[in-house]
């Protein structure tokens, strides 16, 4: 249903959509007429075409052996596979707009609050305004500096980085930050190199809402949603002084969406 909610912004960037699944014809067009997907839905029963890319689910059993692992292919006109995003469990899944984010990280993000703070100035934004229990949403940091400013990057050795510290809580499972590729910067007054952001430049966080029996039973009433906090610590310098190291407070509202339970008719599920 997400990929269905996202086709308009791939279509947008001239790509096609197309899902590939092992459930059987049957089951797919169920499917398709009960959410109105007007994508290509291509049924492989046999994992035939999931083993040729090599992402078969061997761990799946019972009614799910044949099953690929969740996540997206992005192929070319020539037929050549550009990037790949796949996670290793069915419970961690990537959000059509992740994917996006990924991709035209212009384009994939929902803004949701512009902060100014000292020496910098923050956009937050997300993926993802809603999800369902098991989706990853990327949570993101865009900073923009003034001129001539910069501030280290987390490679750095004897000064204070950046670092975005989000807080933990149940039934959230966060992945690794991600920050970008740092520019070694000569610091003239003391004759060291030095790794550095300036500019503007992206961190990012991706994260999964567990989707745990007590969630998908608190949702079975309607949509829940949570705040996700933290701060952004960093300390900015000029060519000729570091300012005192400081941090800003960073808050992203996500809205949790109840499982859709129903399944096809008996008589064509999984045996």
């Amino acid at each position: 249903m997400q990929l269905q909610n996202a086709k308009q912004k791939f279509e947008a960037q001239g790509l096609k959509l197309a899902a590939i699944s092992y459930d059987s014809p049957a089951i797919l067009k169920d499917f398709a007429e009960r959410h109105n997907i007007d994508f290509p839905l291509l049924a492989d029963p046999n994992s035939e075409i999931i083993n040729r890319f090599h992402v078969l689910n061997a761990q799946a059993k019972g009614m799910n052996k044949g099953m690929a692992f969740p996540g997206f292919f992005f192929i070319d006109t020539s037929g050549v596979i550009r990037e790949k995003y796949f996670t290793p469990k069915y419970t961690d899944r990537l959000t059509s707009n992740n994917v996006i984010a990924k991709l035209f990280p212009e384009l994939g993000a929902e803004v949701s609050a512009n902060v100014e703070a000292a020496h910098l100035r923050l956009t937050l934004a997300q993926s993802d305004r809603s999800v369902i229990p098991g989706a990853r949403v990327s949570l993101i940091v865009d900073v923009e500096l003034p001129p001539d400013v910069h501030v280290y990057s987390p490679e750095v050795q004897g000064y204070k980085p950046i670092q975005l510290n989000l807080q933990e809580q149940a039934g959230i499972e966060f992945q690794p930050v991600s920050y970008p590729s740092s520019k070694v910067l000569y610091l003239e007054a003391i004759k060291e190199h030095v790794p550095v952001f300036d500019g503007k430049f992206r961190i990012s966080q991706d994260m999964t809402v567990t989707p745990s029996k007590e969630l998908v039973s608190a949702l079975a009433s309607g949509e829940k949603t949570i705040a996700i906090a933290g701060e952004l610590k960093y300390q900015a310098c000029d060519k000729t002084v570091c300012f005192p190291p400081s941090s800003v407070p960073v808050k992203w509202q996500l809205q949790i969406l109840p499982l859709d339970m129903k399944r096809s008719p008996e008589a064509i599920r999984h045996k």
